[in-house]
C-alpha cells in the first residue's frame, strides 16, 4: 500500500503575512512538496473544473458563494486507483472555516473507507475551523487523525512543522 499527498491550492493573489500578494505558488502547494521530500508519498493535485479566480477580493467572494449554497464543483482530474492508497495526507487553505468545497467533491467521490487520513490546513489565522469535523462527516468509515494547521506566517518553517506533526 502507498501513502498519498491530495491537495488544493492556488496561485494568484494570495494572504502572506498579514498581506495579499501576487504568488506562482500557493501556501499549500509549498507544504504539500515539502510533504512529499519527507514522506516520499505519491502527490495527487486537487483541481476544480471552473476555478476560481486570480483575484483575491473575487476569489473569496466565490467560494462565500459556493459554501452558502453548499456547492459540488466538479473535479477537473479524478484520482486513479484510489484503492492503492492506505494514507491520505489532505492538504487544503480554509475557505469558510473550513475546506473548499471541491475538496468535498473529492472526499465524497472517494469515501476513503478504511483508509486514515491525515488533514493539514493551511490559514490566514484561522486554524483548522470546521475541517476536521467535516472530513469526519463526509468519510465516516475511515480514521481521521488530529490534523496541523499552518499559518501563512509559518510557510517558511512548514518542513520543521511537518516533521513534528508527523513523529506524533
Amino acid at each position: 500500500m502507498a501513502d498519498l499527498i491530495a491537495f488544493y491550492s492556488r496561485r494568484g493573489q494570495n494572504y502572506f503575512d498579514g498581506e495579499i500578494k501576487e504568488v506562482k505558488k500557493g501556501n499549500t502547494e509549498i507544504v504539500a512538496e515539502k510533504l512529499q521530500e519527507i514522506t516520499g508519498a505519491e502527490v495527487f493535485q486537487i483541481k476544480q473544473l471552473v476555478e476560481y479566480s486570480d483575484n483575491y477580493k473575487i476569489c473569496a467572494e466565490e467560494a462565500e458563494r459556493d459554501f452558502n449554497n453548499n456547492a459540488r464543483p466538479e473535479l477537473d482530474e479524478y484520482l486513479q486507483e484510489p484503492e492503492k492508497y492506505d494514507t491520505i495526507y489532505l492538504a487544503y487553505p480554509n475557505y469558510c472555516n473550513t475546506m473548499p468545497m471541491v475538496v468535498f467533491t473529492f472526499l465524497e467521490e472517494y469515501g476513503f473507507e478504511g483508509k486514515t487520513i491525515k488533514p493539514i490546513c493551511t490559514n490566514g489565522g484561522s486554524g483548522l475551523g470546521t475541517s476536521v469535523r467535516d472530513i469526519k462527516k463526509l468519510c465516516p468509515n475511515s480514521t481521521v487523525t488530529k490534523g496541523l494547521s499552518i499559518d501563512s506566517s509559518e510557510i517558511e518553517k512548514a518542513e520543521d512543522l511537518l516533521k513534528e506533526w508527523l513523529e506524533k
